[in-house]
């Protein structure tokens, strides 16, 4: 079953019609910057082929099974925060949870920052007029959140408010789109300004030796931890503002018109990523592409009426959108297109980021949506769309601002 989006109608108050319509117009939200930042190293499927011969019996089934996911994948490179023959890569042992811990308090925060500040960047204001922050990771679970000191690296107000969302892992960067966009609302119900940045990161590789440790201990074949050959680093940011903002239309790149989000019932087993004591274990069942692929239409179905209205257009379909669909992997881009009917042409930057940098779950998204608006003047609308433990998957729709 769906979430509730927050836009079904009010029953009659009793206020005055005049002003009962304005509380129940739809207030404009814009995006005004966004920012993508990759690590500089790269690592090719030969590089973690020589990983596994290194520490492990290349013979291995599972491992075996795992390095020919790794040279099948169509990932032809994927993004580190450090080369893969040093730091924890290269030790004798996995790293452990707190080296983890300690190293993307480091290493994620100044990634996201990076992203943070290009995004900042575009949309053109002050830092002190930065009214809220939402951020997510599942790749540290520290407490301060790493929220807290992006914003004291980046100079941010104290009281401004935070929030730190958790547990919703690939499905995470609409997760804060549509957190931001509840809250801008809110904000303009109050009449204030909301200039909100949202920001997601994940380290990845760091967890390498992990998964394949993890992935060599497996007697089910079935059960491989397939991780090791899909995800890298990655962090990225969003300004989202309201019409309150009074810069916000002239800054906008896109209008947040509508967002979704659900749960696929029966689904709580198939993908996870849990805390254990040997560092972060990843849970991913042959069967996500399958629910996936079919949670998207009923999504997609449900948001295109209010799409239509709210931006005076009609007898839009799939077709009608430039996708930012989520690169989870090649049977969940494949299965997608099929089950929409969509063109290479619309998934173009998603198969570029697949390809030139694979799955740097939570940020992905976001930054595939930032890459969609760099590849020439595409469709007016766009979609985007990613998935989750849970499952989860995520919805938002969107007008380019010329």
């Amino acid at each position: 079953m769906l979430n509730d989006s927050g836009r079904n109608s009010l029953n009659d108050t009793g206020v005055k019609n005049d002003a009962r319509d304005e509380f129940l117009s739809e207030p404009p939200l814009w995006i005004t910057g966004l920012g993508a930042q990759y690590p500089p190293y790269l690592l090719g499927p030969e590089k973690l082929e020589e990983m596994v011969k290194k520490f492990h019996n290349p013979e291995n089934p599972a491992l075996k099974k795992l390095l020919a996911v790794n040279r099948s994948s169509g990932i032809q490179t994927r993004a580190l925060v450090r080369p893969y023959d040093k730091g924890f890569t290269n030790l004798s042992v996995p790293p452990t949870i707190s080296d983890l811990d300690a190293f993307y308090r480091k290493a994620g925060v100044d990634l996201t920052v990076q992203a943070c500040r290009k995004a900042l960047k575009e949309w053109g204001g002050s830092y002190e007029d930065i009214t809220h922050t939402v951020a997510v990771t599942c790749t540290n679970a520290g407490n301060p959140g790493f929220d807290l000191l992006v914003a004291q690296k980046l100079g941010l107000r104290n009281n401004l408010d935070r929030m730190l969302l958790h547990g919703v892992g690939c499905a995470g960067g609409l997760a804060i789109m549509r957190a931001a966009a509840q809250i801008a609302n809110g904000a303009s119900l109050r009449r204030r300004p909301a200039r909100i940045l949202a920001f997601a990161c994940e380290l990845c590789s760091p967890n390498v030796r992990c998964d394949l440790a993890d992935a060599a201990r497996v007697q089910n074949l079935d059960d491989v931890n397939i991780a090791g050959a899909l995800f890298g680093d990655g962090a990225a940011a969003v300004v989202l503002c309201n019409d309150f903002a009074e810069e916000a239309q002239d800054q906008a790149l896109f209008q947040l018109i509508d967002w979704a989000n659900g749960t696929i019932a029966g689904t709580y087993d198939h993908m996870a990523f849990l805390t254990d004591t040997t560092g972060f274990r990843t849970v991913l069942s042959k069967d996500v592409p399958s629910y996936t692929k079919n949670a998207i239409p009923p999504v997609f179905e449900r948001l295109l009426p209010s799409f239509e209205e709210r931006t005076n257009q009609s007898g839009l379909d799939t077709l009608s959108f430039d996708w930012a669909l989520h690169p989870g992997g090649t049977a969940i881009i494949d299965g997608a297109q099929e089950m929409m009917d969509l063109s290479d042409d619309q998934l173009r930057a998603t198969k570029e980021i697949y390809k030139t940098r694979g799955n740097s779950s939570s940020p992905t998204v976001l930054i595939v949506l930032d890459k969609l608006r760099r590849m020439g003047e595409g469709r007016d609308n766009v979609v985007a769309t990613s998935f989750g433990p849970g499952l989860v998957v995520e919805m938002a729709m969107m007008r380019r601002v010329r």
